[in-house]
């Protein structure tokens, strides 16, 4: 009986043993803080913004492109844009370029006079020349090749805002579709990525 007694104090003692060292570890390790789990809730969040975020970013740099468009001549527009915006994702002479060339197979799909012989001005000229080229080459024409080709990129430039400015809506609209207020999201993604 003796050894029953023996082994059942010794039980306890390890018991308790167990006990303090469990409290000791507890102790040595604290509970996980709030803070972590409030940045993996705005982590969460802030991940509803990125798209609507992005989004914001370039309709920005739209808006600042169709500046230049508005107030510069032809002639200089594609050189300003490359200088403000030099960037290795887009080609600015490339893209008037095919957006003139694209323009001009429009027009030779719908007959327009002369649009064929201008279309090949257009593919074999630089971009700094080609209102003087078209306007030397159709002295009789009776619209004005500048304000045309203006027209034509501003028009571009503007569908291009309202397209960004619908993803936008839609991002919004499904933020709100979550109960959360876009306003909210706004301003948690940006304490998140520490813009302001």
């Amino acid at each position: 009986m003796a050894t029953q007694e023996t082994k059942r104090y010794m039980e306890m003692q390890m018991q308790e043993l167990k006990e303090a060292c469990a409290v000791n570890e507890e102790e040595q390790q604290p509970a996980p803080k709030k803070t972590n789990n409030n940045n993996s809730k705005n982590a969460e969040i802030a991940k509803l913004y990125e798209d609507a975020a992005e989004y914001e970013e370039d309709l920005k740099g739209f808006e600042a492109e169709l500046e230049i468009v508005r107030a510069n001549k032809f002639a200089d527009i594609p050189t300003l844009l490359v200088e403000k915006f030099s960037s290795d994702e887009r080609d600015y002479v490339q893209e008037i370029k095919n957006l003139l060339e694209l323009t001009w197979k429009n027009y030779i799909e719908d007959e327009k006079q002369d649009a064929k012989e201008q279309l090949q001005i257009i593919q074999s000229t630089e971009l700094s020349n080609l209102v003087d080229t078209l306007t030397q080459a159709y002295p009789e024409y009776a619209g004005d090749f500048e304000s045309e080709i203006k027209e034509i990129l501003i028009a571009r430039w503007e569908t291009l805002i309202a397209i960004k400015k619908e993803h936008i809506k839609e991002e919004i609209a499904e933020i709100k579709i979550m109960g959360l207020k876009p306003n909210y999201v706004q301003r948690i993604y940006k304490q998140f990525h520490g813009i302001e």
